[in-house]
């Protein structure tokens, strides 16, 4: 067994999400629609028809019947999926909770075939930045100290590399944000609980907060973050990462120092004699 730490309880993840499966229909799964819809319109953009895709997620019902064409596995940490079976491979709203990230990139690239497409999204680092910054004020204030109470979600320029170190071709990441509006910090606590988005670090605390902990962040949440009527706002930010397995016919990037056309001439730009 490995002595290396790990980012997520994969038994309480697991726990969390059963008991967000069981209110698939709760309009919380908000965030799953909104990728599933921005994954199918990049998909109308690509000239290409894929007929064996697969998709690895948390949510098998939600994803198999978004796609009811494709395989549809969990996302452990080793993937049920058969080498070189599929042109496109969709990670779905799960690499955030990934202990391995490159790892889950690799083995969906082996799992593509050549010229296949990788296409992943997935929160990051923008997301619930109001009640990150409202839990750490409330317990630095009460405390005196920080807990890890929300998931740390990378920032899209580290996202982006993960695609060349796995090996993916033409690679491109890219965001989009979405604000929605709470009656108040329970009513947004309720929300991730019922997406399966309850914290479930390895370092999160195991004891109970403090009683005045979650009224005080909901104090200075409703302070800073007002939205119309009342309400609070937060912010999901959607991370997309796109990329392709090496093929013959992609484009390729020029050998350094092989141009044949000055960049200045290009550009119509006037040099010294």
């Amino acid at each position: 067994m490995s002595d290396r730490p790990t980012l997520t309880d994969r038994a309480a993840l697991a726990r969390f999400r059963l008991r967000a499966k069981r209110r698939q229909d709760d309009p919380a799964l908000f965030l799953h629609s909104a990728a599933a819809l921005e994954i199918k319109e990049r998909l109308t953009e690509v000239n290409r028809r894929f007929t064996s895709p697969a998709v690895v997620t948390g949510f098998a019902d939600f994803w198999r019947q978004t796609f009811p064409d494709a395989t549809v596995v969990g996302d452990d940490a080793t993937l049920t999926l058969v080498p070189g079976a599929h042109d496109l491979v969709i990670h779905a709203m799960a690499l955030h909770w990934s202990d391995d990230p490159v790892g889950q990139l690799i083995q969906c690239a082996r799992a593509l075939r050549p010229d296949g497409l990788f296409l992943a999204v997935l929160p990051g680092g923008r997301s619930l930045h109001e009640l990150r910054a409202c839990l750490a004020e409330a317990e630095a204030r009460l405390t005196g100290g920080l807990s890890p109470r929300v998931l740390p979600m990378g920032e899209i320029r580290d996202l982006g590399g993960l695609l060349g170190r796995a090996g993916l071709a033409l690679p491109v990441a890219d965001a989009l944000t979405l604000t929605a509006s709470y009656r108040d910090l329970t009513h947004l606590c309720t929300d991730l609980r019922a997406m399966g988005e309850t914290n479930a670090l390895s370092a999160r605390p195991r004891h109970f907060s403090r009683r005045n902990l979650f009224a005080e962040a909901a104090r200075h949440y409703a302070a800073t973050y007002p939205a119309d009527d009342g309400r609070i706002s937060a912010t999901y930010e959607l991370i997309f990462l796109t990329g392709w397995t090496a093929h013959e016919s992609q484009q390729k990037p020029l050998r350094p120092g092989s141009a044949i056309t000055r960049l200045a001439a290009a550009l119509g730009a006037k040099t010294p004699d």
